[in-house]
């Protein structure tokens, strides 16, 4: 099996590692970690360790479930964070907003609105994050900047990004010293399926000036068929994976999410860190391809019209291309304690969940499956986007409970 990895193109991340074996030829002990000029690698054999973290099931707070006061309830939830003496900060994308809530959900200040002045959003906030002294960066979707407000609510300067980047960045995020990665694709796609799109992950200066390429990952494998309706409409290789990038506090984190591997960068954008695991039983079988065929006819009938009916058609063809494995990771988050949590890949009619391991790459926990969309983990809470049947969107604080020694 070929292995594909990612291209880390920071001078001080020129690596033979990217030759290593794949973690399902490893043997030995549970957990392996060696040092390589400098880079700790932690190769994790075995991820049956019983260790689980918790979310407690009731919230401790919830923000937006007050139809009463426009300022207690969302038309749209984007990001949403928390400053340190315990502040919520939420964006609200359908009126341009960024919310100030105290520790117990209590309207505090509002920051933003639409135009395109100071402080303005041209096309609204699109993602949020919070930096050293609870400076709020908030990213502009369209060409891509940033806008940063202090903890008091008041606009401290625009950040446009140089080279412009005319959309929104597809991955990563602002560092505590005001650097901020940003990621974009490139399109070399085939109608045969046959050459992955890559996600090429950049660091900027506070100015918003291009400092470094950190990395180039594949992100995933698009394609074609003979149905009329993809002669404009692209087709992903069906259980294919992309690029994950993730960037706080000190912490980048970077992924390929056909590999069990996550790479570590620190905010001079040094590779420290490379964890691995062994993911047995990841091929994909004649079974898998029709249970997924059968869930996505169940919950996506067909339409009646073209050419969506064509395309409805094209996700369930015999003639799509499927992976030959499973990938391993859907999502990465970097907690705001340097925590790296890895959201597993879920196969048909499986809901996986969580791991987390440690900043030194040391297996922290499994973690099952949330009631909601993660915004922010820290050291003890995690902060949820839930949405009611009713379509009611939440932002919702929750008690994370660590393993017991």
């Amino acid at each position: 099996m070929t292995r594909i990895g990612i291209e880390v193109t920071a001078a001080t991340a020129a690596l033979t590692l990217l030759l290593a074996c794949d973690s399902e030829t490893q043997s030995g002990p549970a957990t392996l970690i060696t040092d390589s000029a400098g880079i700790r690698i932690v190769h994790h054999q075995s991820m049956n360790a019983d260790a689980t973290c918790a979310v407690s099931e009731e919230p401790t707070v919830v923000i937006g479930d007050d139809e009463s006061d426009e300022n207690l309830w969302f038309s749209q939830v984007g990001a949403s964070a928390r400053m340190s003496d315990g502040s919520i900060v939420a964006v609200d994308r359908g009126s341009n907003q960024i919310r100030v809530y105290d520790a117990d959900g209590r309207h505090l200040r509002t920051m933003g609105r639409q135009g395109e002045g100071p402080g303005e959003f041209e096309n609204g906030p699109f993602q949020m994050w919070i930096a050293a002294g609870d400076t709020i960066w908030a990213g502009d979707y369209f060409p891509w900047r940033y806008n940063l407000f202090s903890a008091e609510g008041e606009f401290v300067r625009g950040v446009p990004l140089t080279p412009q980047f005319i959309n929104s960045s597809m991955g990563g995020g602002v560092l505590a010293n005001g650097y901020t990665v940003n990621s974009t694709e490139t399109r070399a796609r085939k109608a045969d399926f046959s050459v992955a799109d890559t996600m090429i992950v950049e660091a900027h200066g506070p100015d918003g000036r291009l400092i470094d390429t950190l990395a180039r990952i594949p992100h995933g494998r698009w394609g074609q068929d003979d149905h009329e309706a993809l002669s404009t409409y692209w087709l992903p290789r069906l259980f294919y994976a992309g690029a994950e990038v993730d960037a706080g506090g000190s912490t980048v984190a970077l992924a390929y999410g056909m590999n069990a591997e996550i790479r570590v960068l620190d905010d001079e954008f040094n590779l420290r860190l490379i964890v691995r695991w062994t993911e047995p039983g990841r091929e994909v079988t004649a079974a898998d391809v029709d249970a997924w065929r059968e869930d996505y006819v169940e919950t996506r009938p067909r339409p009646d019209y073209s050419p969506m009916a064509e395309a409805h058609d094209a996700m369930i063809s015999e003639a799509r291309p499927v992976a030959e494995l499973f990938p391993a990771i859907s999502a990465v988050i970097v907690g705001s304690d340097g925590r790296i949590w890895v959201r597993q890949y879920d196969r048909p009619r499986e809901d996986r969940g969580w791991l987390a391991f440690e900043p030194d790459g040391q297996f922290l926990c499994h973690l099952e499956p949330l009631p909601g969309s993660i915004r922010e983990i820290g050291s003890d809470y995690m902060l949820l986007l839930h949405e009611s049947e009713l379509g009611v969107q939440t932002v919702q604080l929750h008690r994370l409970d660590l393993p017991t020694l």
